[in-house]
């Protein structure tokens, strides 16, 4: 039987520092648990660019369509912001997103019982907090044709075209629905179907989706300005959360701040089943490559590694080791340890990122 295998893109700005608490995480794995994954690691974004002048190598590419599950730490930077669009840092990490074909982005937003106290918002409206935004992550607005900037009489004219198809809306809206049964069986759908024909459609193929496979699992549709209004308001009326591209960016980088940091928000992208059964899959933390303290040992990597716990349980069927590594981060939490995102008003004195990579492992070799 042949080991799970994993590509690691550490990228750019604090990426290579958090991916570094990663590995530890992974090699007490295989140390302890017996759970051996066989680990490749290559370059993306600004980092690629420097080494071969293209955000993501032809072979790059290839490999991460041959692993079980790639994890990428974050891309981009200040340096970068002059080269031409093509070979921007973003778009190997949007190669990746379209050539794995992976449509269905998971960000869950949830409340560390420790941290409930660290939110903006008041603590009984996150404690306990736990949902999760389906994003479809392949098409729409970021995708459409046509596009670009043209010359329109005297002025420059900037172009975006918001484009689904019939199919696109229902394999996301699966995944939204077979995630729901797993979790409390109710999904909210978000569009802007009063404005936008994409809207309309979006919000009928959900429901015939709905009707004809998953009528057992609770649907309600929202306008995804409301549903940001909702998120601040009451976010523990939501369960599982479907919506497009576009809205899912921004609800989901919302709905992150309700549990106090991006430091602490770990995602996943599906995409369709390989020959294992499993989907093709990139986990990667939310938050980006934060060029101001790349090199620091400041940066949280508890995202990151939120991310491999979601690479356990979705691409290697290791659920019970997943929910292992989240009590343990939970447990770090629960002592009072704090990387610098995480001080409150109370301020006290930062742990660093590798000082918190290795309280994991203490909480890990713990749970033995």
């Amino acid at each position: 039987m042949t080991n799970p295998s994993l590509l690691i893109l550490p990228g750019d700005g604090i990426g290579p520092e958090v991916m570094a608490e990663v590995r530890k995480v992974i090699d007490w794995f295989g140390a302890k648990r017996d759970l051996t994954i066989d680990v490749q690691e290559g370059l993306v974004g600004g980092a690629s660019y420097d080494a071969h002048g293209t955000p993501l190598t032809d072979e790059t590419m290839e490999l991460a369509q041959s692993v079980d599950a790639v994890l990428l730490g974050a891309v981009g930077g200040p340096k970068y912001d002059n080269l031409d669009f093509s070979v921007k840092p973003e778009r190997g990490l949007l190669r990746l997103r379209k050539e794995m074909d992976l449509y269905s982005n998971l960000r869950p937003a949830q409340c560390f019982d420790a941290l409930a106290d660290f939110s903006s918002l008041k603590k009984d409206v996150v404690a306990g907090l736990d949902i999760m935004i389906v994003r479809e992550l392949t098409s729409g607005i970021y995708f459409g044709e046509p596009r670009g900037i043209i010359e329109e009489g005297n002025e420059r004219v900037g172009i975006n075209t918001q484009r689904y198809t019939e199919s696109e809306i229902a394999r996301v809206a699966r995944s939204a629905f077979e995630l729901a049964r797993k979790r409390g069986n109710k999904v909210c759908s978000m569009e802007k179907a009063n404005v936008m024909e994409s809207g309309i459609l979006w919000r009928d193929v959900v429901t015939e989706v709905h009707q004809a496979e998953y009528p057992d699992v609770e649907l309600s549709h929202m306008y995804a300005d409301a549903g940001a209004m909702q998120l601040c308001r009451w976010p523990k009326q939501f369960d599982v959360i479907v919506t497009d591209n576009l809205f899912g960016d921004l609800l989901s980088d919302a709905a992150a701040m309700l549990t106090g940091s991006l430091g602490m928000l770990p995602s996943a992208s599906l995409g369709a089943p390989m020959a294992n059964g499993r989907p093709k899959a990139m986990y990667e933390p939310v938050h980006g490559s934060a060029p101001d303290i790349a090199g620091q040992g400041k940066a949280n990597p508890i995202a990151c590694i939120l991310s491999f716990a979601m690479a356990l349980r979705y691409s290697y069927d290791q659920g019970a080791e997943a929910d292992r590594l989240e009590a343990a981060i939970e447990t770090v939490l629960a002592q009072g340890a704090r990387t610098g995102d995480l001080l409150g008003p109370e301020g006290g004195t930062p742990i660093s990122t590798s000082e918190m990579g290795d309280a994991i492992i203490g909480a890990l070799d713990a749970s033995l």
